[in-house]
C-alpha cells in the first residue's frame, strides 16, 4: 500500500493506548522536515513546468509527451497531498486532518502510483510499435485521451477498497487513521489485496516495460545499420536512442526508488514481528523518503537528457535565455513525406530488406513522419499499395 498508518506494532499500548513509543528527538524530527519539504518543492514545482512546457508549445504536443502530462501530473499530486501529510503521521503517530481527509489519505497515492508505472508502460509500448512495427497505425490524440481516461479508471477501482475499509479510531490522547479489513476465517483479504496491488504496481509493469526496452535496444542499437544511409536518418537514429535512454533512465528511476518500500510492506504482511523494534520508525521514514523522492526525479532527467525540456526549463529560471529557448522550443514543422522519391524509397527498402525486418523497419521509420498519426498513416498506406502493385 502507498499509504496507510504507520506500520509499526506497539506493544505499549495495549496497557496505555494513548501512549507513543515513537518520540523523536526536535532536531531529528528537523532533519526529516526537511528532506519531506525539499521533495514536495522540487517534485511540485518540476513537474508543473513539464507540464507547462508541454501544453504552452504546440510542437511538444505528441503521444509519448501526453503520457508524461499524465505522469507529471500524478506525481505532483501525490507530493502535494500525500508526502508531508505521511510525514507528520509517522513522526507523530497521531492523526489530525478528520475522517474524509483519512479516506483520501488512504486511497488516493495507490491511485496515483498506478496512473504513473501505467503511463510509463503506455509509453514504452507505444515506443516499440513506433520502432518495431513503424508501419502499424499510431495513436491519435483523442485515443491516447482515451487511454490515459481508462488509466485512471482502472487506478480508481484498484484503489477503492482502501478508500471504503479507511476509518479514523479516538484513543485516549490521539486519533489514528487506519485500515479496517474485513475478517473472515478462510481468506486474509488484506494480505490478498496488498500482494495484487504490488504485483499489479510494481513487478507487472517493470516485466512488460523491460521486455518492451530490450526489444526497441536491440532494434536501434544491435542491428546493423547500412553503409549508405542519410544524414537525416542517422539523425533520426540517434534521437530515438536518446528518447529510448531518458524513459530507461526514468524506469529504472522508478524501479529503485520503490523496490524497498514494497519489499518492507510485504515483510510487515508476512512477518510482523520484525517490527517491533524502535528503530523500526527510522527505516519506515528513510524508505518512505525514498519511494516519495522518485516523484522529483524525473524533471531532473527531462532537463539533463533531453535538450527540448532543458530549453523550457530555461526559459521559466533564466530570463537571460528567453530568445534562444524560445527557438529551440518552437520546432521545425512536421514535413508530409509524400512525395514519389519517397514512396519509391519505401518501396524499394521492402523489397531489399526482405528478411531484414529490423534494419528495415529502422530505414521505413526514418521516410514516415514521427507522431504525427494522420499524416503517417497516409505516407504508410501509399508505400504499401505501392509495393503491393
Amino acid at each position: 500500500a502507498a499509504a496507510a498508518s504507520p506500520p509499526w506494532k506497539n506493544p505499549l499500548q495495549e496497557q496505555d493506548p494513548g501512549f507513543n513509543q515513537f518520540v523523536q528527538p526536535v532536531w531529528q524530527v528537523a532533519l526529516w522536515a526537511v528532506a519531506y519539504c525539499s521533495i514536495v518543492a522540487v517534485s511540485v514545482v518540476g513537474n508543473v513546468v513539464v507540464i507547462w512546457i508541454i501544453l504552452a508549445h504546440k510542437r511538444m504536443r505528441t503521444v509519448t509527451n501526453y503520457f508524461l502530462v499524465n505522469l507529471a501530473f500524478a506525481e505532483a499530486a501525490i507530493s502535494a497531498f500525500n508526502t508531508v501529510i505521511n510525514f507528520v503521521y509517522a513522526v507523530h503517530n497521531d492523526w489530525y486532518f478528520g475522517q474524509i481527509y483519512c479516506h483520501f489519505h488512504n486511497f488516493f497515492p495507490i491511485a496515483a502510483i498506478f496512473a504513473s508505472i501505467y503511463s510509463m508502460t503506455a509509453i514504452a509500448l507505444y515506443r516499440y510499435m513506433a520502432i518495431v512495427h513503424p508501419l502499424q497505425q499510431r495513436l491519435s490524440s483523442t485515443e491516447t485521451c482515451v487511454v490515459i481516461t481508462v488509466i485512471w479508471m482502472l487506478a480508481l477501482l484498484l484503489a477503492y477498497p482502501q478508500y471504503y475499509y479507511s476509518s479514523t479510531n479516538l484513543l485516549p490522547g490521539r486519533t489514528i487513521c487506519y485500515i479496517q479489513w474485513p475478517e473472515y476465517t478462510t481468506v486474509d483479504f488484506r494480505k490478498i489485496y496488498y500482494v495484487c496491488v504490488t504485483l499489479l504496481i510494481y513487478f507487472l509493469p517493470l516485466c512488460i516495460m523491460g521486455c518492451a526496452y530490450t526489444t526497441v535496444g536491440i532494434t536501434l542499437w544491435a542491428s546493423e545499420i547500412p553503409g549508405d544511409s542519410s544524414e537525416h536518418y542517422k539523425e533520426q537514429l540517434i534521437s530515438k536512442r536518446k528518447v529510448v535512454k531518458m524513459m530507461v533512465m526514468v524506469l529504472c528511476t522508478f524501479a529503485v526508488c520503490w523496490l524497498p518500500y514494497h519489499i518492507y510492506f510485504l515483510l510487515h504482511e508476512f512477518f510482523p514481528d520484525l517490527f517491533e523494534q524502535l528503530y523500526i520508525q527510522q527505516v519506515y521514514l528513510a524508505v518512505m523518503w525514498l519511494a516519495m523522492s522518485s516523484t522529483m526525479y524525473n524533471p531532473i532527467i527531462y532537463y539533463c537528457l533531453n535538450s527540448r525540456f532543458r530549453a523550457g526549463f530555461q526559459q521559466v529560471f533564466c530570463c537571460c535565455v528567453a530568445t534562444v529557448t524560445k527557438e529551440e522550443l518552437q520546432l521545425k514543422s512536421p514535413r508530409c513525406l509524400q512525395t514519389p522519391h519517397v514512396l519509391h524509397r519505401i518501396s524499394l527498402l521492402f523489397r531489399l530488406c526482405a528478411g531484414q525486418s529490423s534494419v528495415c523497419s529502422i530505414q521505413v521509420t526514418e521516410l514516415l513522419i514521427i507522431e504525427d498519426g494522420t499524416k503517417e498513416q497516409e505516407t504508410s498506406k501509399e508505400a504499401m499499395k505501392e509495393v503491393e502493385e
